[in-house]
Formats: C-alpha cells, sequence, structure tokens
C-alpha cells in the first residue's frame, strides 16, 4: 500500500498547530482589499486577522478568488513523484469553484502518473467544519487506513458534520446576497441575529433569527442538544471572527452542557471571513444530520 499524502485549501481555517499536528498540506487561497492581493496561508499569512478584521470595520471590502487547475496540477504532481497518492478535500463546491479545479488536475494527473491515485472528495463544508472534516482524515490515516478506506470515510460521515453559524454584522451577508438589504436595515435597527447553517448542498443557508447576541450564542449550543452524537467524547471545532470572548462563552456552553474537553478554537480565515464578516462564531461536530 503506497504512502499518501492529504491535501487540502485554507478556507479550512486550521490554525498552525493544527497543520503541524496532522501533517496536511494546505494550499493558499487569495484575496484582494483595494489595489492589493494577499495569501491565506495559515503558516505564513501576508495579514494579521486582527488588522484584517480592522480593516473591514473601517469599511473596506474583500474579494476573494479559487485555486486554479494549474496549481493543483502542480502542487499534487509533485507529491506523486516523490512518490505519494493524493488525497484531496476540497472546500464545499456549493461556495466555490476550487473543487471543480481539483477535479479537473486531478483527472490529467491520473493519466500522466497512472500508478498512481488522485482521489477528491467534495467537503461539502465551510471554515473549521472543513477543518474538522480534514482532522478526521488525518486520524484515519494515522490509524493505518489506507486512501480509498479514508475517502469512504469521508464521504459517509461529511454529511454527518454540522455547521451552526451566527453573524453581527447582516450587512456582510447582505454583500453576499444570502438576506436583502431591507432584511439587513432593519434586523440590524432591531437587533436582530440570524443563525445559519450549512445544508447537504454545501450552501449557506439562513434558519431562524433571534434577538440580540447572546440569544444568538445560545442557540449554537441548543442545535448541537438537538443533534450532536455522543458530544463528551467528540472533538469540537469553534471559529470566530475576531471575537475570541463569544467563542469561549460558547466553549465554556459545550463543556457545561456536554462534558466535552477536546475543544478547539481558531480565528476565521480572510478567505471565509470576507463574506461572513467580524463577529461571526461558528460551532461544528458530529451530528446525526447536518440540521
Amino acid at each position: 500500500m503506497r504512502e499518501y499524502k492529504i491535501l487540502t485549501d485554507s478556507t479550512t481555517d486550521l490554525s498552525p498547530q493544527l497543520v503541524a499536528q496532522t501533517g496536511v498540506t494546505v494550499l493558499p487561497m487569495t484575496y484582494t482589499i483595494g489595489e492589493k492581493s494577499y495569501r491565506n496561508d495559515p503558516e505564513e499569512t501576508d495579514l494579521s486577522s486582527g488588522d484584517f478584521y480592522d480593516m473591514l470595520r473601517g469599511g473596506a471590502m474583500s474579494t476573494t478568488s479559487q485555486i486554479n487547475v494549474e496549481t493543483f496540477r502542480e502542487v499534487a504532481g509533485k507529491m506523486a513523484r516523490d512518490g505519494f497518492d493524493v488525497l484531496y478535500v476540497g472546500f464545499s463546491s456549493g461556495l466555490s469553484g476550487t473543487f471543480n479545479s481539483a477535479r479537473i488536475a486531478f483527472e490529467d494527473l491520473s493519466a500522466e502518473y497512472p500508478e498512481h491515485k488522485f482521489l477528491a472528495v467534495d467537503s461539502l463544508c465551510a471554515s473549521m467544519g472543513e477543518g474538522l472534516l480534514v482532522y478526521h482524515a488525518a486520524q484515519q490515516q494515522k490509524a493505518g487506513r489506507s486512501i480509498e478506506e479514508t475517502a469512504r470515510w469521508l464521504e459517509e460521515n461529511k454529511l454527518h458534520l454540522a455547521h451552526w453559524f451566527t453573524v453581527d454584522d447582516l450587512n456582510h451577508l447582505k454583500r453576499g446576497g444570502r438576506v436583502s438589504g431591507a432584511a439587513a436595515f432593519f434586523g440590524t435597527m432591531l437587533n436582530i441575529k440570524p443563525v445559519l447553517h450549512v445544508d447537504d448542498a454545501g450552501h449557506l443557508i439562513p434558519m431562524e433569527k433571534v434577538r440580540g447576541r447572546k440569544a444568538s450564542l445560545d442557540a449554537l449550543v441548543a442545535h448541537m442538544e438537538k443533534d450532536a452524537v455522543d458530544p463528551a467524547s467528540q472533538t469540537v471545532f469553534i471559529s470566530h471572527g475576531d471575537c475570541h470572548a463569544d467563542a469561549e462563552y460558547v466553549a465554556d456552553l459545550v463543556r457545561e452542557k456536554f462534558g466535552t474537553q477536546d475543544i478547539r478554537i481558531h480565528s476565521i480565515g480572510p478567505v471565509i471571513g470576507s463574506h461572513s464578516g467580524p463577529g461571526t462564531v461558528a460551532l461544528f461536530y458530529l451530528g446525526r444530520t447536518r440540521g
């Protein structure tokens, strides 16, 4: 059985520590503010998380770019030349064309290196939901599972990876077409906070509206209470848009309600953060369904 590398992209929002711990290879995506483009690289960032969110708070607009076919060819091709098969776990095809770039590249590479396996799994996940799926892939690999076995586990479990988000500023969702201008205006006036999730097609979907920040954070944990499978023994991920105290509040609730010990918190990177904005908090865990 040939060894394999796990490849993913920086929309996983994994910390540098988790990247090192899992041994995965992360392809950086890019984002542009004004005339300047930046790399969203977890290990060598061009712009700190705090500076990025301060720019958004100051009115800056950030646009993002997907990873192209040639980048996948170059990186996965080198892995093959180094003697490895490649398993790519990609950003949701419901939110980006990046997964399709990988698929095209892998078709070419399979013809060029027929003795190697190039497998691509559409995570249908975002942010640390994708990151949590990659984390589980790395655990499967460390347990000695083959590339096919790990890919099969991912396909069987990805729709159990629950994503629950809330945002503090509706205007960022308005820019992305998730809510109307009127809904953003009146929602802001009335202190309405949406609770959203990523559905089975990998799309970000508004699910409910609550009044007040604390209620929206409580709602994330309430959804986990309805659907989580054996939450005390799970690894749970929480990501946030430059609001660490709110993420810690959610983590404390999860510990209190379920006895969960393994909770990892990290900031939402600029690619996801360009669309969700500062003040976003997201909770990720394995459930009976995605909700």
